[in-house]
């Protein structure tokens, strides 16, 4: 069975898409379409930009969902038998899967970049990548701190897990993990404390924007970051990705619940390799590629 799996935040680079929009007139028409639904040319930035205008939410998010939306749009035998994306990637499998539209895809994850960005603004925090460190030991010593926001976010896969919190309290669990034995503990070059519960108001400000979205059921269950679990009920898939937010992203436990029903080969759909690289990192068993 084949998987395809969707990129999140920090797989973009300059040039991305602009081969597709080159070289298929169906393509450009989206990549239009999508300039004049967020009402400016993230075309533009996209092909020409620098790493700087690349790197703003309201940008990144946008552009790594158009990247990997019209690539599986494009791709002739786009068949999945099951679904998954990192963080914003979920909203790319969703549109991929046919649960969402493109414009209301878009619609929502530029409005999601918009209020992470906000939140961000008016929180400064941050987030640290976490190696070689078990999951649980990890959970410990954020639940330890209780003056400060700190939690385990992202599973990436085993010995990379994130935390994300208040500058303190990622400074302060990153002392106590070096002590508990992680092999290093990185401060990463995000806007902010995603996954966390500081992303609160982003969460209530997105909850009425899918609220007032129409979904359908997914042609294929999409894996859902919250739960690491398959879902086809549009109930579901909207309450997770509400949840998303404000939760952590249980990437290792969806790929392996992925493989467990039956999964052999991952196919990346978007910019970049990083999940294939998580992919091999959890089950050296399995096929990975890319489109």
């Amino acid at each position: 069975m084949k998987a395809y799996v969707f990129p999140g935040q920090g797989s973009q680079f300059k040039g991305m898409g602009k081969d597709l929009y080159d070289n298929s007139a169906s393509a450009k028409a989206l990549f239009e379409q999508a300039n004049d639904i967020l009402g400016f040319r993230i075309t533009d930035i996209m092909f020409e930009g620098t790493d700087e205008e690349l790197k703003q939410t309201k940008v990144t998010q946008p552009a790594i969902f158009l990247h990997s939306v019209i690539l599986a749009k494009e791709t002739a035998d786009f068949k999945p038998d099951m679904v998954a994306g990192h963080s914003l990637g979920e909203f790319s499998a969703l549109v991929s899967a046919g649960a969402l539209s493109f414009e209301d895809g878009l619609r929502l994850v530029s409005a999601r970049a918009l209020a992470m960005q906000k939140a961000c603004e008016a929180n400064p925090s941050t987030m640290a990548a976490v190696l070689n460190l078990a999951d649980n030991v990890i959970e410990e010593i954020c639940a330890s701190i209780t003056d400060e926001v700190v939690v385990a976010a992202n599973y990436n896969c085993p010995g990379q897990v994130v935390i994300s919190g208040s500058n303190e309290g990622v400074a302060q669990a990153g002392e106590k993990l070096k002590i508990a034995g992680a092999k290093r503990v990185l401060l990463l070059p995000v806007g902010g404390a995603f996954h966390s519960p500081l992303m609160q108001p982003a969460r209530e400000e997105l909850a009425a924007a899918i609220e007032a979205t129409t979904f359908a059921s997914p042609s294929c269950p999409i894996y859902q970051n919250v739960n690491a679990q398959p879902s086809t009920d549009v109930a579901t898939i909207k309450a997770n990705l509400i949840a998303q937010l404000t939760g952590a992203v249980r990437w290792t436990q969806s790929v392996q619940n992925m493989i467990t029903d039956g999964a052999t080969s991952f196919v990346e759909c978007g910019p970049g390799k990083v999940l294939q690289g998580l992919v091999k990192k959890i089950s050296a068993e399995v096929e990975t590629a890319s489109i």
